[in-house]
């Protein structure tokens, strides 16, 4: 027998299980994704899970669907490691983003992850805006963000790339680790308790899976080298999947993320930019957009050099970005931004007829 309590089982998810009032359903938690199938570990063995027609039906989106990390009820098949998924219990956390390409839903990366690692290259493909996506979306999810900056034999300045992560990442620790020398990974490792579960995420060649490697002490996933001019990678990660290390820790590694567009309620872009928005404090205006409004307080930090301007309009960047994909997804408000935008067009019309007249304005 598998001891479910090793591979993240709480209390919360025992208790949701129970209250489904059937006992011939096993728990089993969901370890790899590969095209419409689902890798699973449960009480008597690691199973191959198809959704039930009803679970399939009754999925509104992508996002009701199992995801790696999941916990299911499922039927087990007599005879057979297979098993049928009755039902996807709440989840604890959640990271989603916004589908790739143009389709407006939610995809789940990653279920029930105590810590997201954001890991970024400290080679040619150091991002600072890139981290900062990353922490919203990580925030987002209920988990505790950990920013690892990777490949840290590469850095030209180690500890000035370290201080302006941590500029970025209040409240979440910042870890340099270099999977080649083997720098750093003691302290990720001490992070990453027994029975947690961590998702890593970052964009392809950033050393996700070789650090994955370094941590479980084998060559257990395919690795690939970057491309010279950019430090770039190719996917060598193919599908989620989730790990159990030496340790006892969970670690699911991810492929590469060419986009990874916002699916937020806000909240999470202000958690990510808190040093920013400490400054609006000193606005005038309650409802200040940190635009064209006077007496603006982050405005005024920008002009002093106390941000950096590039942070600000990081900031407007991912609100905006935030905005169109709420009215996407809310007619009501793409009815009232129209609206808006409307009225502002009016009024400019307006004043510009009143200004060839000779009315002044």
């Amino acid at each position: 027998m598998i001891d479910l309590v090793a591979w993240g089982l709480d209390p919360r998810t025992a208790r949701a299980h129970e209250a489904l009032g059937r006992p011939d359903l096993l728990l089993a938690r969901v370890v790899a994704a590969p095209g419409g199938r689902w890798r699973a570990v449960s009480a008597i063995g690691e199973l191959l899970v198809e959704p039930a027609g009803r679970l399939r039906f009754e999925a509104e989106t992508a996002e009701d669907l199992p995801a790696v990390g999941d916990w299911l009820a499922v039927a087990p098949r007599p005879g057979e490691a297979r098993a049928t998924a009755v039902a996807v219990l709440p989840r604890r956390t959640a990271l989603v983003r916004k589908a790739a390409g143009r389709a407006m839903a939610p995809q789940v990366l990653a279920a029930n992850v105590d810590h997201v690692l954001v890991t970024c290259g400290l080679d040619l493909d150091w991002n600072p805006a890139r981290i900062e996506r990353y922490l919203a979306v990580a925030w987002e999810s209920g988990a505790q963000p950990v920013v690892v900056l990777t490949k840290a034999d590469l850095a030209d300045d180690l500890n000035g790339r370290v201080h302006e992560a941590e500029a970025l990442a209040v409240g979440a620790p910042v870890v340099a680790v270099s999977a080649a020398t083997g720098e750093g990974v003691e302290r990720l490792a001490a992070l990453l308790r027994p029975a947690t579960t961590s998702a890593l995420v970052g964009s392809s060649g950033v050393g996700k899976s070789t650090l994955v490697n370094r941590l479980s002490g084998t060559d257990a996933l395919a690795t690939g080298p970057v491309r010279v001019h950019d430090g770039r990678g190719r996917h060598t990660t193919t599908v989620r999947e989730m790990f159990a290390l030496p340790s006892g820790a969970l670690v699911i590694d991810t492929p590469g993320l060419r986009e990874l567009a916002v699916w937020t309620d806000g909240d999470a872009v202000e958690r990510a930019f808190d040093d920013l928005l400490a400054f609006a404090s000193a606005c005038r205006f309650r409802d200040c957009t940190h635009g064209p409004e006077p007496g603006c307080g982050v405005l005024d930090a920008v002009a002093r050099g106390a941000v950096p301007a590039e942070r600000l309009e990081d900031y407007r960047h991912m609100c905006r970005e935030q905005a169109y994909l709420a009215r996407k997804e809310d007619p009501a408000l793409a009815r009232a931004a129209r609206a808006r935008w409307k009225s502002i067009g009016k009024a400019g019309r307006e004043a510009m007829i009143r200004k060839r007249s000779g009315g002044g304005g």
